[in-house]
């Protein structure tokens, strides 16, 4: 056997995602996830372009040589582009392997290391009311665990709350806008920021939720790179009293060494990675124990073999797992994080957003949800396929993340 086709499929059922066929040469499908929020199409060129006619020929089940054939040979190591095209084979690969055996995925991976996923969602509101509601209506559904964000007085937008949602309704969050009338965006919209605001009033916000709904709630909360390394000590510290389970992306990632000053000055557990693509991105932050949980995801960081690779790494140093799990990954790059997830020992939680309607009529998935927990079921393989008529009927759409520019007009992290 070996691998006959590889066909790259893009399509936008509610949003944009990339996603790779491969077929063998005896006809088992595997299917893997590429998909870059508003960078889709560069994804899709170095699949199509560059990757597809290498894999023609190939035994599919030589994983890791072709893992390190497409890391090494090309000699341009790492970055998005490069790690979410390496990705999608990979994923697609081991849904072969798996389909094989006539097992699900995690039985290939050593197998299940627990019985069920805890998982977080998402609540936000513009003001402390509509945000309550949110998180009111999680609990209500089993959550254990819901991530914290918070509009702030005097900006129009801020990342991670809704401005068009009605008070406490949940809704599928997306920050690649389109164009206005819904069709392609020509350039990103661009928001304000003000970090003094926001950390004034952020610790009020978590004085609040905690006091209406008690210590046992795990309480987390993005910052999304904002702020500087001493700002974000002080954000960490004044929110000791209110026991985060995590603080997310204090600082931007890329300075490691920044984190150190957050660590002196604070025992908020922090988390940070999902913009990175490769355990070389963590080295400095897992070996001196600057972070408590990775935020990759196996779309972005070179799939199933990556992603294990990087967690056995933060294993060893007693760091948890967080996978990225936001509705601009598929619900196949969804499925091999949760196959990962049951696997691994040292898993903490999964970032969770239900997929919409219109996605999940594209992606067949074969994952649960039950109060607040996840599975990703026993099906052969990783339990996703892509209808491909239904994604037929559903062409791209171009999309851009923001830029957001301080009150002075300086562009700054969104």
């Amino acid at each position: 056997m070996s691998i006959a086709t590889a066909d790259v499929i893009v399509t936008s059922p509610g949003r944009n995602f990339v996603t790779l066929k491969v077929v063998t040469s005896d006809g088992v499908v595997g299917w893997g996830d590429a998909t870059l929020n508003g960078r889709e199409l560069a994804v899709a060129s170095y699949l199509r372009d560059h990757l597809v006619s290498t894999l023609v020929g190939r035994d599919e089940d030589r994983i890791e040589d072709t893992w390190q054939y497409l890391y090494r040979g090309a000699y341009w190591r790492r970055g998005p582009v490069t790690m979410a095209a390496i990705a999608a084979v990979d994923v697609a690969l081991w849904d072969i392997k798996a389909k094989k055996a006539g097992v699900p995925l995690y039985q290939l991976l050593g197998g299940a290391s627990r019985d069920k996923l805890r998982v977080y969602a998402h609540a936000s509101g513009n003001d402390y009311p509509a945000l309550a509601r949110a998180i009111r209506g999680y609990v209500d559904e089993g959550y254990t665990a819901v991530r914290i964000q918070t509009g702030v007085p005097g900006l129009h937008r801020v990342y991670g709350v809704s401005d068009t949602a009605e008070p406490g309704e949940r809704y599928d969050y997306e920050p690649a806008h389109r164009g206005a009338d819904g069709g392609a965006a020509t350039r990103p919209e661009e928001e304000d920021w003000d970090t003094p605001a926001y950390l004034r009033h952020v610790p009020a916000i978590f004085a609040k939720v905690r006091e209406e709904f008690g210590p046992e709630l795990r309480l987390l909360h993005d910052a999304h790179h904002r702020m500087s390394p001493i700002e974000a000590a002080r954000l960490a510290k004044s929110l000791e009293p209110y026991d985060l389970f995590w603080l997310e992306d204090a600082t931007p990632g890329e300075d490691q060494e920044a984190f150190r000053l957050v660590r002196q000055h604070s025992t908020t557990p922090l988390a940070t990675g999902e913009v990175f693509n490769s355990v070389h991105d963590y080295r400095t932050l897992i070996t001196e124990r600057l972070i408590d949980y990775v935020r990759s995801a196996p779309t972005h960081t070179g799939g199933v073999t990556g992603m294990k690779k990087l967690l056995d790494f933060a294993a060893i140093y007693g760091i948890r797992s967080g996978i990225h799990g936001p509705t601009d990954v598929s619900p196949v790059g969804m499925a091999a994080a949760l196959h990962l997830d049951l696997a691994i020992h040292n898993f903490g939680i999964q970032e969770y957003m239900p997929h919409s309607e219109t996605t999940l009529e594209a992606f067949r998935t074969s994952y649960t949800f039950d109060r607040g927990f996840l599975h990703p079921g026993d099906t052969p393989g990783l339990g996703v396929e892509l209808d491909e008529d239904v994604a037929a009927r559903h062409p791209y759409t171009a999309a851009y993340l923001p830029v957001n520019r301080l009150l002075d007009g300086t562009v700054h992290d969104w």
